[in-house]
């Protein structure tokens, strides 16, 4: 039993903290003296903050083999600071070989960006994806099922964060000096477990454009 003298200890979480520790040393004597020094993962994964979607269970990789960034929507702005800093990080310092932006469908903010639905001060984050909205509004608008326009909504935010971290200055540089980075777009489907490859792949700065349209076409006619 977990004691305090704070009267708003979160005990429950404490005592399930507690179990787990037990749990794993007693199958894994040395997994935190190992997990200290385990800090060299391959992955930086960019997701959503949803609670629903965790990135080391989704993928089966232990703790120390995924570096994750996570916020509304799994937008990258050229202008957040904290995305950039952690790519810089990942990048520079960590030495990730992949960057994985995964998107979800039934995404909360993404349906506040189609519907213009005013949450608060986070319409202004929102605001980016109403843009990737904007963008490819004739494919939502003309091509599409209004009932498909949310699920496609969520894979072209992912395509579009996944051209931004592209070209952010830390992955182009990484390019530039031939150190070995690929960007990925993934969409996870809670319904079922189930994680998605959107097809886009980027490996280098002269397959950017060429890719990004390629994808569009094949799965997005007349996006732009």
């Amino acid at each position: 039993m977990i004691t305090s003298n704070n009267p708003y200890i979160l005990s429950k979480l404490l005592e399930n903290n507690k179990e787990w520790v037990d749990s794993v040393t007693k199958s894994d004597p040395d997994y935190f003296s190992r997990l200290v020094h385990q800090q060299a993962p391959e992955y930086l994964w960019i997701g959503c903050s949803d609670s629903r979607v965790p990135a080391n269970q989704i993928t089966g990789l232990a703790p120390g083999e995924v570096f994750v960034h996570r916020n509304i929507a799994n937008v990258v702005v050229h202008t957040d600071l904290n995305a950039l800093s952690v790519i810089q990080f990942a990048v520079d310092q960590i030495k990730v070989k992949h960057i994985i932006v995964v998107g979800h469908y039934g995404c909360s903010g993404v349906k506040a960006a189609q519907t213009k639905t005013r949450i608060g001060l986070a319409d202004n984050w929102i605001r980016h994806v109403q843009d990737v909205q904007d963008k490819h509004g004739k494919y939502l608008g003309q091509v599409l099922r209004e009932s498909d326009q949310f699920d496609k909504l969520c894979e072209l935010n992912v395509i579009e964060q996944v051209m931004n971290v592209c070209q952010t200055t830390s992955v182009q540089d990484a390019w530039a000096r031939n150190q070995e980075v690929t960007v990925h777009g993934w969409i996870y489907d809670l319904k079922d477990g189930q994680v998605r490859d959107l097809g886009i792949s980027i490996k280098n700065a002269n397959e950017l454009n060429a890719r990004y349209q390629t994808i569009l076409e094949k799965n997005y006619p007349k996006s732009e």
